[in-house]
């Protein structure tokens, strides 16, 4: 480590609990990060600035505009480049004396063990839950920690799995949840760079072995009424038996009985429409609706007669993961012509702004 490495982490040397030798382990350390959003952007910078020797950057999406609320790494200038490539570029500006790597893609079965297998730790950051079952499952296989993360609205979660023997994600999440984490819901800004900072503070404590890890304890936090809990879960030896990667299907893409979007209005133009079923909440409605008839998708078992039962039904959500419920739950209740829209409200809007 040269002088000015040693002044730029002096303010960590001064540490009993890290010192030189806990920063000499940063800088030895490989660390993966999947996803540059929300979470991924603020891991990413006070790792790059704790002097992680080398981090790996995985996303292979853009920067859009969108993004600028909340992804802090990124600027209007930046919109429509890789996030990943653009991350590693801003980062090795930040501090260089660390190495970079962008791999901008996606992870897939095929490429996940390859990519995640040249680091020691991976954070997963990302926002949907056929990647996170991914990484959990190709940590498990490869052997690595796992610090993970996730938001919704105005809550967040942070946690660490496949620690020295300890619980993975499937042993807190057997199966995805209720939550649509396909986006378009609302998150407020500074809500993932709290988390992301809590993920990449675990990092950096496993990484100098300083401390006790949330291996087996979920951190959750609500920062609308500043409230703060855990609490323990414990290992499933099923688990660790993954002998390959097998990701789930993502809740958005399409079944050969969902209706897609470019066929939507010619549905809504026949001379007998079909009942247009939104499965929102009530405020999601106020700020945008399609026009059809809200039932919020809790309050359906009560209220699912109010239905005509001689039309197609055409059940939407924002994003396609409640009204598959709603499909499904209608068709045990005898209606037979119950289509889901896929993508649901959020896809109508885009193909708006691409037409």
């Amino acid at each position: 480590m040269n002088q000015e490495e040693l002044e730029r982490y002096s303010r960590h040397i001064r540490l009993p609990e890290l010192g030189l030798q806990g920063q000499e382990l940063l800088k030895r350390a490989r660390v993966a990060v999947v996803g540059a959003g929300g979470l991924g952007c603020p891991a990413l910078q006070y790792l790059a600035a704790a002097g992680v020797g080398t981090i790996g950057i995985i996303d292979g999406d853009t920067v859009s505009l969108s993004n600028l609320q909340r992804q802090i790494l990124f600027s209007p200038l930046h919109v429509g480049q890789s996030k990943a490539g653009t991350a590693a570029s801003v980062l090795s500006q930040q501090n260089p004396h660390i190495q970079m790597i962008p791999h901008p893609v996606f992870l897939n079965p095929e490429n996940a063990l390859t990519i995640l297998g040249n680091y020691d730790i991976v954070v997963d950051g990302s926002d949907n839950f056929a990647t996170r079952y991914l990484v959990n499952d190709a940590c498990v296989l490869l052997g690595l920690p796992l610090v993970f993360g996730s938001i919704f609205k105005f809550e967040g979660q942070v946690s660490v799995f496949n620690y020295q023997g300890g619980p993975t994600y499937r042993c807190l999440y057997p199966e995805p949840s209720d939550l649509e984490a396909c986006s378009m819901v609302g998150v407020l800004g500074v809500l993932p760079g709290i988390a992301g900072c809590l993920m990449a503070n675990e990092v950096i404590k496993l990484i100098t072995q300083i401390g006790n890890p949330l291996s087996g304890t979920l951190l959750q936090f609500d920062t609308l009424h500043f409230h703060f809990s855990t609490f323990s879960f414990s290992l499933n030896p099923e688990n660790l038996r993954i002998n390959s990667l097998q990701p789930l299907p993502e809740p958005c893409e399409t079944n050969p009985e969902d209706i897609l979007v470019s066929d939507f209005p010619a549905w809504m133009s026949r001379s007998e429409k079909p009942f247009l079923l939104d499965v929102r909440e009530e405020e999601e409605y106020e700020r945008d609706h399609l026009g059809g008839t809200l039932i919020p998708l809790a309050e359906l078992p009560d209220r699912y007669p109010e239905i005509p039962t001689h039309l197609p039904v055409i059940v939407h959500c924002q994003s396609g993961l409640r009204s598959r419920k709603a499909v499904a739950f209608l068709r045990e209740k005898g209606f037979t012509q119950v289509y889901n829209l896929a993508g649901g409200l959020a896809a109508v809007r885009q193909s708006e702004v691409l037409s």
